[in-house]
């Protein structure tokens, strides 16, 4: 299938997952995050999931590794529209957000964040395939942000449906995960 038509069945299968259910798909994914080493992580950048959207809660992972990880780093996306890009702001305790240009909440406050810096990505996605390769919501933000990190950032997805066999219309400017995770399993790529 093309990204598409994968677009709109994985938006509509996620959202028949009845939400108890993807509170416990969410638990089972946080088990298998856990099993990580994350000696070397220092710097995170995370995003505010949409729960219009039923996506996995990334709160959970991100306050999992803010535990583990003394001093850790977070940021979020600050989207650009204009230029389908956006810049990462670290925030902390006293951070303020607002609902972005397409309703997701950014911090408020401007703190960029050079890519470079960056140790992990949590990367959205609908669904992804056995090589990594993932259809996101179709404007390519995670697939330009991620050029600009460094050759050891890891990106990860999380997601409720394990992959598919193959999105049959990946390009050049693709940027396949290392690693997704699912309620039942770690799929490294």
């Amino acid at each position: 299938m093309n990204k598409q038509a994968l677009r709109e069945l994985y938006k509509n299968k996620r959202q028949e997952v009845p939400s108890k259910t993807r509170l416990q798909y969410d638990d089972l994914m946080l088990i298998q995050f856990q099993k990580f080493d994350f000696s070397g992580v220092r710097s995170l950048l995370t995003y505010w999931p949409m729960p219009h959207q039923a996506e996995p809660n990334t709160h959970l992972f991100s306050g999992y590794l803010r535990h583990m990880v003394p001093g850790l780093s977070i940021s979020y996306p600050v989207m650009d529209p204009d230029a389908h890009s956006f810049t990462a702001h670290q925030i902390d305790e006293n951070t303020v957000y607002k609902p972005g240009k397409f309703g997701v909440l950014e911090p408020d406050a401007q703190n960029p964040v050079n890519p470079s810096t960056i140790d992990l990505v949590f990367v959205p996605l609908l669904v992804a395939d056995r090589e990594g390769y993932r259809v996101g919501y179709g404007k390519g933000y995670y697939d330009r942000f991620l050029a600009t990190c460094n050759l050891g950032v890891i990106s990860m997805g999380f997601s409720y449906f394990d992959p598919i066999e193959q999105i049959a219309d990946t390009d050049q400017f693709d940027v396949p995960l290392h690693y997704l995770i699912t309620p039942s399993r770690i799929y490294e790529f």
